[in-house]
């Protein structure tokens, strides 16, 4: 290798070390980027209506604030309640599961009880997932300083990528080489109307999904109904994964009134899950990318194992982005351009017709 490549390949490898570790800064960056383009449709539709860009952001933003104001004075106190009440309640639960072991043993004879899993491992294993799940939601809200911060890093930059979108995209496109800059201009804007349908999509997703959770579990008078549904809808943000981490809880608490309680909260989360998933995303999400489940899924958790719960939440978005982008560029514009060079073409010919 010469000088030239060698520099070039370790300016690459520093790079990409820089980059791993910022990493966190990156991804709310990111998330930035999707909520300043989803405001940024409110902002136009303001913008029809005869109103200057100034005047439009601030409207959306005040609407926005408003919004999550309400949410927070409605929801926040019976939410931190009930979540108190959850915790209190789950260890509970697990030693219904070690009840049911007991008796499942005393139904079943010996020697089919021996080739069958053992529920006291399972309950070991449920009181270590819960332990997890209460330490990790702490650590998520404890340091209150840490979150405040990253929330206002991430409103200040919202707004600064909505106050001059125009540039930044500019400034995106003018890394492009000049005669690529109109096709990447393109393909940004396709990238912003994914977004945009994978934003509306996944919105109403959540509010179908926690609403319904929500009632569900109050017709079967399970405790903690709001805690829960908030739970299921926020979950439905990680595709599979959010849906079956949100039926535990729920879940180990029917067990506290009787087994068959928690196969009806199993079959509720199962119904509504259907009728999400082939019923509302389909129609609402029917222009939206589409992606493969076992892809989804598989990348989803690569997200979530190098870059932890932001890498969770933002992992469908970025794999919205990068198969536009592999679609577009790597398909179109190369594989599809690929021609056989004429005198490999004539010789295959030839061969052809021998």
């Amino acid at each position: 290798m010469t000088l030239g490549r060698w520099v070039g390949l370790i300016s690459l490898l520093i790079s990409l070390y820089v980059l791993w570790q910022v990493r966190s800064i990156v991804l709310l960056f990111f998330m930035a980027v999707i909520f300043a383009t989803g405001l940024n449709r409110v902002v136009r539709q303001f913008q029809k209506a005869k109103l200057k860009r100034g005047v439009a952001i601030a409207l959306t933003m005040a609407i926005a604030l408003t919004l999550l104001g309400l949410v927070l004075i409605l929801v926040a106190t019976r939410i931190t309640e009930q979540v108190d009440q959850l915790i209190d309640l789950i260890p509970g639960a697990i030693a219904q599961v070690a009840k049911l072991n007991y008796w499942i043993q005393a139904q079943i004879p010996g020697r089919i009880i021996n080739n069958l899993p053992s529920l006291s491992d399972l309950s070991l294993q449920l009181q270590w997932v819960a332990n997890w799940a209460i330490i990790h939601f702490y650590q998520l809200f404890s340091n209150s300083l840490s979150l405040l911060l990253n929330s206002l890093f991430l409103t200040v930059l919202t707004l600064m990528l909505l106050v001059n979108s125009k540039q930044y995209r500019n400034l995106l496109i003018q890394g492009f080489p000049a005669f690529y800059r109109r096709r990447a201009d393109s393909i940004l804007s396709k990238c912003e109307i994914g977004l945009v349908n994978y934003l509306g999509g996944i919105a109403l997703s959540m509010a179908f999904i926690g609403i319904t959770s929500t009632i569900g579990l109050l017709v079967l008078q399970v405790p903690l109904p709001f805690v829960n549904g908030l739970i299921a809808g926020i979950s439905a943000f990680v595709p599979y994964l959010g849906a079956i981490a949100s039926v535990v809880p729920p879940a180990l608490l029917a067990l506290l009134d009787s087994p068959w309680k928690a196969i009806e909260v199993l079959l509720l989360y199962f119904l509504i899950q259907q009728i999400e998933g082939n019923l509302i995303t389909p129609i609402i999400m029917k222009h939206q990318v589409s992606l493969l489940p076992a892809t989804t899924l598989a990348l989803l958790t690569a997200f979530g194992t190098f870059f932890g719960v932001l890498g969770l939440f933002l992992g469908l978005p970025i794999l919205v982005v990068t198969q536009i982008w592999l679609k577009e560029v790597l398909v179109k514009d190369v594989l599809d351009q690929w021609t056989i060079p004429q005198k490999i073409a004539s010789t295959e010919s030839a061969q052809h017709e021998r």
